[in-house]
């Protein structure tokens, strides 16, 4: 999908094709031309390697392949040059001409060029999936970050996005719940319930239950009691969930987070029996030692038990009924699920169910690793487990003081509001600039670090154009750069300009892999392309012609470096 909107690539790989099939037509076997980016700019913008493959089925050496290819075809107006190199590389550079052309256009267009590839199709994502009565901890921060990211960039591609936080709204732990909000809390308590005491409640019920096994008794009769639509307890577990939203919401605020749709598992509570009944009925739900399993051995996995020996429903049954819910209401191309990685096998399991029911939605399991302290995994137990809205307490408050040590000039407001941007911002790039699937260490150093691959880097550096943009207005007031022509006479500018021109195809990239990190690596990239230019580029003391065709470049610049962190989820002050 990425050869559609990297157009330079894709136009250049069109003419490479063209020029095999004039000189040697289809015994060259070539179905597409490959071109990539070269990787020293000493041998031009980009290269194509197939005069390799082409050389063994014509049985000549492949450089007089690539030299008949070059030959073959006079230079369309993209190229200012073809070289043949070493044994047989096709060596292509670009016309600055063109390239100023191409990038101008993708700086009037809607972000920055993006494809608008999702017309028409829907894509439903789960992600963050908080449980009720707890306080939400560093352990949701991944899920509800790359979710996010994944979310952003799927909305800017024009997909039609469903963003479902699936709430832990239901199951054993309410009938703990409720015995112990009646057991161990004053009347005041209740009064002023949190979700802390919620959690501190279910602790002691819990403790409790495994002591008397009357409070345990007691417990199930009052699950049973709201399974069965008590008119008391539903009220209570309402209030519990209406009570954990607005703390959950409180957060995602802080983090700039929305959401379509809030369904929690109480949701597909109705069609849980008639989806088991519907395995039976197909022949794929059999019984088991008194339980109800769909077995998966030619699948390579255990057997997946849809309905407990006790009659009861696990997480499989509310999934597959969460899947026939979502596609008769949405009709989605894909239904994307971003948690950690120990539910691997759960979700193998259960989207092999929902292919033997003949469902053809793609189903797609983004998983992660874990997050770490330097000292360890977090752990309940030995109480280093961090609530989230400490985190970002800690996270604005370190940055606070990093911009108070620095910036006179702000007002108090003002330097709290940046400290947010800044100090949520990190957090979060610390998270997505590392692929998904790996283990993450965490430490305040690195994350809020103004040197190397941080999201301050990435802010100070937008800020830093930002500033420079500001200088040229005050020295040339009234004058619009962008009606200057483009020019890209100094090797730095071009390279500046083709790594822009690589926008659209990083987040496409990124998109299509479900790897926000591909994304945060495109935008680090440019940011120390940027400061190379900088350092070799003068721009307010260059000739009026060159000054202001270079701040129309740098413009480009933090047009992408506040369209790449906003799509992940990353404010970019224009002063830090």
């Amino acid at each position: 999908m990425c050869d559609t909107v990297n157009r330079c690539e894709a136009q250049l790989a069109e003419w490479v094709g063209a020029a095999f099939r004039a000189a040697f037509g289809e015994a060259a076997g070539l179905e597409a031309a490959r071109v990539q980016a070269a990787t020293d700019p000493r041998f031009g913008d980009f290269q194509c390697n197939d005069a390799m493959a082409a050389a063994k089925r014509l049985r000549q050496p492949p450089r007089a392949v690539a030299e008949a290819v070059v030959r073959a075809l006079p230079l369309p107006p993209m190229l200012e040059k073809v070289e043949v190199a070493g044994p047989g590389f096709i060596n292509l550079t670009v016309s600055p001409a063109w390239l100023a052309g191409q990038v101008a256009g993708l700086a009037g267009a809607p972000h920055f060029g993006l494809p608008d590839l999702g017309r028409g199709r829907t894509v439903v994502l789960d992600y963050s999936s908080p449980n009720v009565a707890k306080p939400m901890h560093i352990g949701h921060i991944r899920s509800t970050v790359i979710g996010n990211a994944i979310d952003r960039m799927y909305r800017a591609l024009g997909f039609r996005v469903i963003a479902d936080n699936h709430l832990g709204d239901w199951g054993t732990q309410f009938g703990l719940l409720i015995q112990g909000y009646r057991a161990f809390l004053s009347d005041a308590e209740r009064e002023a319930l949190t979700v802390e005491a919620l959690e501190r409640v279910y602790v002691q019920s819990y403790n409790r239950s495994k002591e008397e096994p009357g409070w345990l008794d007691a417990c199930k009769a009052e699950l049973v009691k709201l399974q069965q639509g008590d008119p008391e307890n539903r009220a209570i577990w309402e209030r519990f969930i209406a009570i954990s939203r607005g703390e959950f919401e409180r957060v995602y605020t802080r983090l700039g987070v929305g959401f379509d749709l809030w369904r929690g598992e109480s949701f597909y509570n109705d069609i849980l029996a008639e989806t088991v009944a519907l395995l039976e009925e197909r022949g794929l739900a059999v019984e088991s030692e008194g339980a109800r399993v769909v077995r998966l051995e030619d699948e390579g996995m255990p057997v997946c038990i849809v309905r407990k020996s006790d009659g009861g429903y696990n997480y499989a049954t509310t999934d597959i009924a969460t899947v026939r819910s979502r596609v008769a209401e949405f009709a989605p191309e894909r239904v994307v699920y971003v948690t950690d990685e120990r539910q691997q096998l759960h979700f193998r399991q259960f989207f092999a169910v929902c292919a033997k029911l003949g469902y053809t939605t793609h189903l797609e399991h983004v998983w992660f690793g874990l997050m770490r302290l330097p000292e360890g995994t977090f752990s309940t137990r030995q109480g280093n487990v961090i609530k989230l809205e400490a985190l970002l307490d800690e996270a604005e408050r370190r940055a606070l003081e990093i911009i108070q040590a620095s910036n006179d000039g702000m007002s108090e407001d003002e330097q709290r509001e940046l400290a947010a941007a800044v100090g949520i911002g990190a957090i979060k790039y610390a998270d997505l600039s590392h692929d998904p699937q790996t283990l993450i260490v965490f430490t305040w150093e690195k994350a809020l670090a103004l040197e190397g691959n941080s999201g301050p880097y990435l802010q100070y550096a937008h800020a830093r154009v930002c500033s420079l943009l500001d200088k040229y207005t005050a020295l040339v007031p009234g004058r619009d750069p962008q009606a200057s022509p483009l020019l890209l006479a100094e090797p730095v500018e071009k390279a500046l300009a083709l790594q822009l021109m690589q926008f659209p195809a990083a987040v496409v990239r990124a998109a299509e892999a479900y790897k926000p990190n591909v994304l945060a690596d495109y935008l680090f990239g440019l940011s120390q392309t940027y400061s190379s230019f900088y350092q070799r580029s003068p721009v307010l003391k260059a000739e009026p012609e060159v000054r202001d065709s270079r701040i129309r470049l740098c413009a480009m610049v933090a047009q992408v470096l506040a369209e790449g962190l906003g799509l992940l989820g990353i404010r970019a002050p224009r002063r830090i």
